[in-house]
C-alpha cells in the first residue's frame, strides 16, 4: 500500500484552466455557419442570375396579361432560358411586365431578361398593305402573316368597328377608314388594337389633318372615302386621280348614274379581268350601273392621294373617261366625245 505524501502548503498549485461557456461555442458555431450560409447564398444567387448557357437558340414564349412574376419565372425556367425561377421573381419583384410575345435567349443574364419583359420588347411582324386593298384582303394578309384568324378579324371590321374610336364616328363596316401602309404589329397582338392602329393612322393622315379643308368642302368623311375608293380603284397614274374625281362629283352633280366599272366588281365579290354586259346587271347596293348616287360605301381602302383627290378634285367640264392601254385615260365632256375616245383606244391596241 502507497501512502501519499502530505502536500506541502507552501508549493503554490497551478492555476484551474479557463473554460468558456457552451453556449458561447454554440453561438460562435451558429454565426459561422450563418456567414458561410450567406456567402453561399449570395454566390448561388449571383450563379443564378448568370446566363443560362454560353450558347443557344431564342426560345419564343407567350407571357398573357396578367401574368405574375413567379409564373413568367416558372415558364423560363421550363424553357431553360434561366436558372432558377425563384432568383428571377425575386429580382423582378416589382417590376410590369407586358404581355405579349417574345424571343429570348439562354445566352442573356437575368437582368437583361427582365429589362425586355418590363420594356415590352415583344417580337414585331412587317406586314404592308397595298392602297385600295379591301377589308378581305387586310384580313387574309394578316391571318397569312399569323397576326390573327381571318373571320375573326373580317367579322369586327366589317360588323363592329363603330366600337372604335376616331376624331369622327366610323361606321360599323369599315371598308375605306383602315389606312393602307407598312406596319409592325405585335405577335399575339388583339384584333381590335390592329383595327385600331389602321383607323387611326387614317384618322391622323385624313380627318384630323385635313379638318378644316373637310368642313370647307361642305362633304362628310364618308362621302369623301367613297369617292376616294372609287379613284383609287378607277385611277393608275397620279395625274388622273382629281381628273376622275372631278369626273365623279360633275356626275353627281347632273344626276347621272356613275357607271363604275370597280363597283361592280367590288359587288361581284371577286376581281374579274373582263366584265360582260351581264356582270353590269347585278343586284348590289354597290353597283353603280343600277343605283343612282354614291354606292352603298367604300369598294376598297384608298391611299393618301385618292383620298387627297376625292378632298380637291380637279375642276373641269368631264362627264366621261375611258382607260388607254397604259393604265391613263382619255376624258370627254359628251357621249359622242366619249364613243369617239373609245374607237380610239380600241384601234389603239
Amino acid at each position: 500500500m502507497i501512502i501519499p505524501e502530505p502536500t506541502d502548503p507552501s508549493i503554490p498549485s497551478s492555476p484551474p484552466k479557463k473554460r468558456f461557456p457552451v453556449a458561447v461555442v454554440v453561438a460562435v458555431l451558429f454565426a459561422m455557419i450563418l456567414v458561410g450560409g450567406a456567402v453561399g447564398l449570395n454566390l448561388y444567387i449571383r450563379w443564378a442570375k448568370q446566363p443560362a448557357l454560353k450558347t443557344g437558340r431564342p426560345a419564343r414564349i407567350t407571357v398573357p396579361p396578367g401574368s405574375t412574376v413567379d409564373f413568367v419565372g416558372k415558364k423560363l425556367e421550363a424553357s431553360r432560358l434561366i436558372r432558377d425561377a425563384r432568383v428571377f421573381a425575386m429580382s423582378a419583384k416589382g417590376v410590369s411586365i407586358r404581355p405579349g410575345t417574345y424571343d429570348i435567349a439562354p445566352t442573356e443574364s437575368v437582368a437583361t431578361i427582365i429589362s425586355r419583359l418590363e420594356k415590352g420588347d415583344v417580337v414585331t411582324v412587317r406586314v404592308t398593305f397595298p392602297e385600295g386593298f379591301t377589308l378581305r384582303q387586310i384580313a387574309k394578309r394578316l391571318a397569312k402573316n399569323e397576326l390573327c384568324e381571318e373571320e375573326t378579324f373580317y367579322k369586327l371590321v366589317s360588323e363592329r368597328g363603330n366600337t372604335l374610336k376616331a376624331s369622327f364616328q366610323p361606321p360599323a363596316k369599315l371598308e375605306g377608314y383602315l389606312f393602307p401602309d407598312t406596319y409592325r404589329f405585335p405577335l399575339g397582338e388583339e384584333e381590335a388594337d390592329i383595327a385600331q392602329r389602321m383607323l387611326s393612322s387614317f384618322d391622323s393622315v385624313f380627318a384630323k389633318r385635313h379638318g378644316e379643308d373637310i368642313r370647307r368642302s361642305g362633304r362628310t368623311v364618308a362621302e369623301l372615302v367613297n369617292v376616294a375608293a372609287m379613284v383609287e380603284r378607277e385611277a393608275r397614274t397620279a395625274g388622273d386621280r382629281p381628273l376622275i374625281a372631278g369626273v365623279i362629283y360633275n356626275r353627281l352633280q347632273r344626276g347621272m348614274r356613275l357607271q363604275i366599272d370597280a363597283t361592280v366588281q367590288y359587288a361581284r365579290g371577286e376581281h374579274k379581268e373582263r366584265l360582260l354586259y351581264r356582270d353590269l346587271e347585278i343586284e348590289s347596293p354597290y353597283n353603280t350601273y343600277r343605283v343612282a348616287g354614291l354606292p352603298a360605301g367604300p369598294i376598297c381602302n384608298p391611299g393618301a392621294s385618292a383620298l387627297e383627290a376625292a378632298l380637291h378634285p380637279a375642276t373641269h367640264d368631264f362627264l366621261f373617261y375611258v382607260a388607254r392601254t397604259d393604265g391613263s385615260h382619255v376624258f370627254g365632256k359628251t357621249l359622242a366625245d366619249h364613243n369617239r375616245n373609245i374607237a380610239t383606244v380600241r384601234q389603239s391596241r
